[in-house]
This record gives structure tokens, C-alpha cells and sequence, in this order.
């Protein structure tokens, strides 16, 4: 359901039936030569419509702007601040409390914007605890990953250009990718780059981490459904919350 594309006059019917609005969250980055600069917000959008399908959920209009400082020297990057995001997501969930919506779900496609999105759902659990917020980056899909994917990861915990996301975006947007231009970098990056900032251009200079000829639809739609099926669950099981009356709880980190 495409909230924007509804009337004031049909909007409060379609919140007390819906309960739910879904952000999609991305930013406007190098992708390397095969894949868009808009890269996380197709993947972000693509799979907040999925899922709202499948929970009778509301898709808000993208916010397409992100935390990319690691890549803002990159062309095409446009980057903001923490501040500006944890601010912004804030004031949007405010606003979804006020006009009667009980869950917030942030669909993040832009691991960059992890801290702000964690530091904004807690800001709205301190002043709205009855308003539920996730804050949604393909969960639970550590297993599926080390099984379909072929190459070794360049980091510890991201990914970037590379096998993974190329392969999401086969299956979520193929019309989008350019294989013919995919291609394999593996940069040494420094453990000093994990405790200091350390702008990219210092280990890559196409903004690719990993070999992405590698990616296929197959691995992507392996990843993508695992994690949809988990985001799934966790929302249905907010909503039966919600019908039951029961008040939610802190969750831990």
C-alpha cells in the first residue's frame, strides 16, 4: 500500500486497519560501474513493498538520503550528517504516533545508516514506548550467506558492490545492473580502519569490495526471501501483539 498515493480523506481508515507504516530507508552513493548510484534505495524500496504486501502494511515514500561519509569523496555520494537522520526519523515517528500508527518499521538498505536509525528507535521508545519501532537490515541471514556466497568477504561485517549486493539487486532489480561492468576488487583494508575514520579512497578507488561477476538472481533471491520471511515474523508478531492488547517490553541489543 503506497501511502502517498492515498487521499486525506481514505488515510485514517487505511491506519486503523494497517497499524504499520514502513520506511524505506537508503542513500545516494557510488555503487561501482555496474550497479546505480541510487543503489539503496531500489533494494530499501523494493523490499518494504514486498513486505508490506505480506503484512497488510503501509509503504511510506522513501527517505533517499544517508550517512555515506566513507564514500562522500566518491562522484555521485551525497552525504548527511547522523544528526540530521536520527533528527528526521525522529520527527517522522512522532508524527506516524500522532496521526494513530501503533509500529514503525525502518526497511534500511545502507549498512552506513545503522547508528542513526538504532539511536533514533531509542529516542522514540524514551518518549513514545507504546509506538513500536524495528529498524530492519536483512536479518538473520548470516547462514544463508556463508552457504550461497563464492568469494571471501573483504570485511568483517560489510559489504559493498560486491558479490552480495549485486546479487540483491538481480533479484530485486536485474534491469538495473550492468554485468557487463561488474567487476573484482579485493582491497587490503586496515584493521587501524575499524578504530579511526578512514575515508575509502584510502583502500579502493572504485567503491567495490568483493568480486561481483560472482553474483547471480539465484543467491540473491536465497539472502533477500530469508531475510523478508524474518522481517515478516517479527512484524506479524507485533501485530498479534497489538490485537491482543498486550503492552511491548524492551527488547534487548
Amino acid at each position: 500500500m503506497n501511502f502517498q498515493q492515498q487521499s486525506s480523506y481514505e488515510a485514517q481508515a487505511l491506519i486503523d486497519r494497517c497499524q504499520a507504516a514502513i520506511l524505506p530507508i537508503g542513500a545516494v552513493e557510488a555503487h561501482g560501474p555496474h550497479l546505480p548510484l541510487g543503489t539503496d534505495n531500489v533494494l530499501a524500496e523494493r523490499l518494504s513493498y514486498k513486505l508490506a504486501e505480506r503484512t497488510d502494511s503501509i509503504v511510506l515514500p522513501t527517505l533517499p538520503y544517508g550517512q555515506v561519509w566513507s564514500l562522500q569523496t566518491f562522484p555521485g555520494s551525497i552525504n548527511v550528517s547522523n544528526e540530521a537522520l536520527i533528527a528526521m526519523l525522529y520527527d517522522i515517528g512522532e508524527s506516524l504516533h500522532r496521526q494513530g500508527f501503533r509500529i514503525f518499521v525502518m526497511v534500511n538498505g545502507h549498512l552506513g545508516n545503522g547508528v542513526a536509525l538504532k539511536e533514533a528507535a531509542r529516542k522514540l521508545y524514551r518518549d513514545y514506548p507504546e509506538l513500536k519501532v524495528f529498524y530492519f537490515f536483512y536479518p538473520g541471514v548470516g547462514q544463508v550467506t556463508a552457504r550461497v556466497r563464492e568469494s571471501s568477504s573483504a570485511h568483517s561485517s560489510y559489504f559493498h558492490a560486491c558479490e552480495l549486493e549485486t546479487s540483491y539487486m538481480l533479484y530485486l532489480a536485474e534491469e538495473q545492473v550492468d554485468m557487463s561492468k561488474a567487476l573484482s576488487e579485493a582491497p587490503e583494508i586496515p584493521m587501524e580502519a575499524d578504530c579511526t575514520p578512514t575515508p575509502w579512497e584510502t583502500f579502493t578507488s572504485t567503491a567495490v569490495l568483493g568480486d561481483a561477476r560472482l553474483a547471480t538472481k539465484e543467491k540473491g533471491e536465497a539472502i533477500v526471501e530469508t531475510a523478508l520471511a524474518n522481517m515478516e515474523r517479527m512484524l506479524m508478531d507485533a501485530k498479534r501483539r497489538l490485537a491482543g492488547g498486550q503492552t511491548p517490553h524492551p527488547e534487548g541489543e
